[in-house]
């Protein structure tokens, strides 16, 4: 999964970056920056974990099931220097599009240990 996390940084690499996320962790934003991540991790058709550097992880829940996307992974479409909701996504392989949804903080399901 990193190699797409690295896709993504490297269609963008050399431009100038909006403050696309804030300072505060707790505001969500609109856009993230893609030279700030890490890694992506597709969950599922509709799921994507942006593992941003530093710790923090970015979902999008798509808004529409995207066939494939597990599989064969994607790139971002479009010339901005920044990754919104709203906009669209390629797979790898098929080429086919599909929409972001917006970005949520995400925080690991709890680990229950067994007593």
């Amino acid at each position: 999964m990193k190699k797409i996390g690295l896709t993504i940084a490297c269609l963008f690499a050399g431009g100038v970056f909006a403050a696309a996320v804030p300072a505060s962790a707790d505001v969500v934003p609109a856009c993230i920056q893609p030279h700030l991540i890490d890694h992506t991790q597709v969950v599922d058709s509709k799921t994507i974990l942006f593992h941003m550097r530093g710790g923090k992880i970015w979902q999008n829940n798509l808004p529409v099931s995207c066939s494939g996307l597990k599989l064969h992974g994607f790139v971002v479409r479009g010339q901005d220097n920044q990754i919104c909701g709203g906009q669209g996504i390629s797979l790898v392989e098929t080429g086919s599009v599909c929409m972001l949804g917006k970005f949520t903080s995400y925080e690991a399901p709890a680990q229950h240990s067994a007593q």
